[in-house]
Order: C-alpha cells, then sequence, then structure tokens
C-alpha cells in the first residue's frame, strides 16, 4: 500500500483527469439525421445557461443536443409521431427494442434494394407503432443519408441508400434509453411545446432550416411545410416568450438576410457548418449558419 501522502496527491490527478474526459466524451444519437446537431452541441451548449432545471426541445431531431447537455430534466417534441414513438420504445424497454431492431439489420438481404423497398412499403402499410419504430431505424440507416421525408400521402418515401457497410448503433440506443430516464417525449408542435416552459426552463429550437436562396422552397418535414410565415411566428414567439417569461430561447438556422431580419432582437452568434448531405465529398462544403439567443430581461446583462 503507497504512503497516504503520495496517494492523495495521485488521487487528485486522477480526479482531475477523469473530469476532463467526462468534458471530452461526446455522445452521438443512435439515428442519422440529416441537419443533426452533434457537431454544433459544443457550440451550442456554450449558448445554453446552465443554471436552469429544464431543456426544452420543441424540434427535437435525433437528440444531439439532449445527449450532450446535462440538464435536470428534459421536454423533448417533434410533430412526428413515428420519432416520438421510437425514442419511447427505446426508453421502456430498450432490449426488447433492441432484439426486434437488430433482426432487420442481421437479415441476410438487409443491404439490397429489393429488401428495403420491402420494408418501406410494409412500414406504409403498417398501423402497429412498434413495428413501425423497429423498421424507422432500419429505414434510417439503410435510407439515404438519414433523410426522413414523407410524401403529401404521408408515406415515407425515402430512397435506399446503397451504402457499403452498415452499423447497428446497440451502444448508442443504451445511452439514450439511461439518459432518457430524465426525459418526457411529446408529439406537439412548437407552440404547444412553448407553453410548457416556466422559469425553470430555457428552450432549444433546431426548426426546418429557412433555404439559403429566398426564392427556393421551404423545407417540408412529417408531412407538413415550414414555410417563410413559420419561421417568423417561432421567432416571435421566442422574442415573446424570452420577455415575459425571462428565460433564454436558443434557435439555429441558416444565416441570411431573411433570418438576421427575424432574429434581430436576439444575440447572434455566426459560424461556418460542414454539410453532408451528398455521397460526393466534394460537394461536402462549408455554410453560413447562425445561433440566436432570445434572452429574458432577468438574464440580460
Amino acid at each position: 500500500m503507497p504512503p497516504r501522502r503520495k496517494c492523495a496527491v495521485k488521487s487528485a490527478s486522477a480526479v482531475g483527469q477523469k473530469k476532463t474526459n467526462l468534458i471530452a466524451v461526446k455522445h452521438r444519437p443512435f439515428l442519422k439525421w440529416a441537419g443533426g446537431k452533434y457537431r454544433l452541441s459544443d457550440e451550442i451548449n456554450k449558448l445554453l445557461p446552465k443554471r436552469h432545471q429544464c431543456l426544452i426541445e420543441p424540434f427535437v431531431g435525433a437528440g444531439a443536443v439532449f445527449l450532450n447537455t446535462h440538464f435536470e430534466r428534459y421536454i423533448l417534441a417533434d410533430i412526428n409521431p413515428d420519432l416520438i414513438n421510437l425514442f419511447n420504445f427505446v426508453k421502456n424497454d430498450v432490449e426488447h427494442y433492441i432484439n426486434a431492431s437488430k433482426a432487420l439489420f442481421s437479415h441476410p438481404q438487409a443491404n439490397t434494394s429489393a429488401f428495403y423497398y420491402a420494408q418501406r412499403e410494409q412500414f406504409n402499410l403498417s398501423q402497429d407503432p412498434f413495428e413501425r419504430s423497429v423498421i424507422f431505424l432500419y429505414l434510417n440507416r439503410f435510407g439515404f443519408n438519414g433523410l426522413c421525408r414523407y410524401n403529401a400521402k404521408n408515406e415515407f418515401n425515402v430512397p435506399f441508400g446503397t451504402y457499403k457497410r452498415h452499423y447497428f448503433p446497440e451502444n448508442e440506443l443504451r445511452y439514450f434509453a439511461k439518459k432518457a430516464q430524465q426525459a418526457e417525449f411529446i408529439c406537439a408542435d412548437f407552440q404547444q411545446t412553448f407553453s410548457l416552459a416556466d422559469e425553470k426552463s430555457i428552450i432549444y429550437c433546431d426548426p426546418p432550416y429557412a433555404p439559403l436562396l429566398q426564392d427556393s422552397n421551404f423545407t417540408s418535414y412529417a408531412g407538413n411545410a415550414f414555410s417563410a410565415s413559420h419561421q417568423q411566428m417561432l421567432a416571435e414567439l421566442a422574442r415573446k416568450t424570452a420577455e415575459e417569461r425571462h428565460i433564454s430561447v436558443v434557435i439555429s438556422n441558416h444565416d441570411t438576410p431573411f433570418t438576421r431580419q427575424i432574429y434581430r432582437n436576439a444575440k447572434i452568434k455566426s459560424l461556418k457548418v460542414q454539410r453532408s448531405i451528398s455521397h460526393q465529398s466534394a460537394r461536402r462544403i462549408k455554410v453560413a449558419e447562425l445561433i440566436a439567443v432570445f434572452k429574458g430581461k432577468r438574464l440580460a446583462k
């Protein structure tokens, strides 16, 4: 047994190293997600006041911000019932979900277009929430670049991804399930979700982005178009909520003259972000994005 003094010095060093490692560790979502915030989670984290107890996300997506923050509790929302049902199944019984979904990944024909389109058809025909949640993960990992897209008939219509290799995110599912015990997942629009905030909350929004070119179409997601008027409504609601409830509201979006105008009452941080929507690396360029922070009067300094 080493002398007590030496042990104490070594222990302090080990504790410091452990804290450093904890800060450095980042957790990936188990879903691929176009526009996901895994790469930006550190920047977003710096702008989220830590004295609040609850993080509210009206556009949770794959949950990258949720997974890489440390609040006492979370209210995580999305208008896509398939996504929210999936998260709740993982939260409530991750082992059952892993066993069911792993069977699709291990099928001999899993990485073929014929099998993929058969599963996509079954997903669109199914009325069973658990079956849909299992197929959703398969479609997400084998479809094109993590897109989540539905047509006017509310049918999932993302094409086959033609990847050589696939990864079953078992560890990511288990970590998500563990952290999800602190979270409530709800299917709701952003207005409904904002109404749940109190003085102990902070709101982070990652809406479907405004287009880089204003004459292009706005984003359609989960069978709903997120138009310019929706962008303006969200910005106004963020300003009003911050002022009336004295809490911070943080929003990420493209950095354009349009978003600069609607976020004119917020503090804006600009940054460049790598885009990886294309298979071709040459087309994966950096684009201008921003993070807007609306601060309540009591928080302003």
